[in-house]
């Protein structure tokens, strides 16, 4: 794996972002000699990738704590053979790797038994739920020598694909500031099943902040440093109780980036809401905005130095906003053919799929590891911690040192 203190240099040095993508997007078209054999856990997002269709991987086994969602993992991957647990699964000596599709409060223990286990580890999101988890799992993952890596979607859209590119070509200048909110109202309908609680139940906005963090970190490579977050509730009878404590619906935090950058992120669980994962980069010469819901078009507003006059009859220097068509990069040579095709959350997961199995037979460190994780979830940590103390300014700790 890449040393701290040569990724923290790569980072300040600004070339961070570049090395990252390029490492995960070279074009597909050698052939490996052996397969990666994965298992997967967790029926519902978990039966929603495409390790059965890559070329260099076999899905050797599948779990679930409920049958009808093993079946289902079985019936979706072509897989024959299944666990009632991961602690099973973990005993396969055929299991080269595993894709830990489990709820969020869970990710840490899972992580780290899986590693102890000798396995490759993809998780989903968000790494872990304390800064004592965080702790355990990086310790755990450099200790390892496996590869580990968080399953984070915003650094694979469409959309991101293409702010990372434009970075990298300089196109935006100085992104002096930038913008991300993740709306999903409505999830209240998951936080009980069969009149039980699940994890899902109060769960704190900021404590599932990757899908905007990512938005930033995953394009220019910086570092949260400082947050103050304010959380609204309405007084609910749908939050008492709840494990965590949490009074928020909603989130809202200020973020103050290692380059003296802001960065506003949203995170809304309820209210007239249009559903949005997005994110927003104002530059100097270019600014970029995505879409409001899962759209094709977004806003692209470049630098001129032509004359106009605004609604009041200013004269000012007229900047050009025009309809971005983001470019479907599932369709090129970044992945290979089986995986060209649309996929979950923007057409993230075939790229998800890709890197994971990339990594694995590179034997490198993907483009999501231990640190970008720890990168993209800790933020929301503390921003939850802030609102909690009515927007208290906090310090964000650095796990790159």
């Amino acid at each position: 794996m890449m040393s701290i203190n040569r990724r923290k240099f790569i980072r300040q040095t600004g070339l961070a972002s570049g090395l990252l993508a390029l490492g995960s997007f070279a074009t597909y078209g050698y052939e490996t000699a052996s397969k990666v054999r994965v298992g997967i856990i967790g029926g519902r997002f978990g039966a929603t990738f495409q390790f059965h269709e890559h070329p260099d991987c076999v899905v050797e086994a599948v779990s679930d704590l409920r049958e009808d969602r093993r079946n289902h993992l079985m019936k979706t991957y072509g897989c024959q053979k299944s666990y009632p647990s991961l602690k099973h699964l973990l005993t396969d000596p055929k299991v080269d790797a595993v894709f830990l599709a489990t709820p969020a409060p869970d990710h840490a223990n899972h992580i780290i038994e899986s590693l102890k286990a000798g396995k490759h580890v993809l998780c989903a999101v968000p790494l872990a739920m304390s800064l004592e988890e965080c702790e355990r799992v990086k310790e755990a993952a450099l200790s390892s020598g496996k590869v580990f890596m968080m399953a984070e979607t915003t650094t694979f859209m469409q959309g991101t694909i293409t702010a990372r590119k434009f970075y990298q070509e300089g196109k935006f200048g100085e992104i002096f500031s930038a913008a991300a909110e993740y709306n999903h109202p409505g999830l209240e309908i998951l936080w009980f099943e069969n009149d039980e609680p699940t994890w899902r139940h109060g769960l704190p906005p900021m404590h599932y902040p990757t899908h905007c963090t990512a938005f930033l970190i995953s394009v220019t490579g910086e570092r949260l440093k400082k947050v103050s977050c304010l959380g609204w509730g309405d007084g609910d009878g749908l939050l008492e109780g709840n494990p965590y404590n949490n009074p928020f619906w909603n989130e809202t935090a200020f973020f103050h980036t290692d380059r003296d950058h802001p960065f506003r992120v949203e995170v809304n669980w309820k209210g007239a809401l249009r559903n949005a994962e997005r994110g927003e980069w104002r530059g100097e010469k270019m600014s970029l905005y995505l879409p409001t819901g899962h759209a094709d078009s977004g806003t692209i507003i470049r630098e001129e130095n032509e004359e106009a006059k605004d609604d009041a009859g200013f004269v000012h220097t007229k900047n050009n906003v025009e309809a971005f068509e983001f470019p479907n990069w599932w369709k090129t040579d970044l992945l290979p053919e089986p995986l060209r095709h649309n996929s979950g959350h923007d057409g993230s997961h075939t790229f998800i799929t890709h890197e994971f199995i990339q990594a694995i037979l590179e034997n490198r460190s993907p483009m999501v590891d231990i640190y970008e994780a720890l990168a993209y979830t800790v933020p929301g940590i503390i921003a939850h911690q802030s609102a909690l103390k009515g927007g208290e300014q906090l310090a964000i700790p650095d796990y790159d040192d």
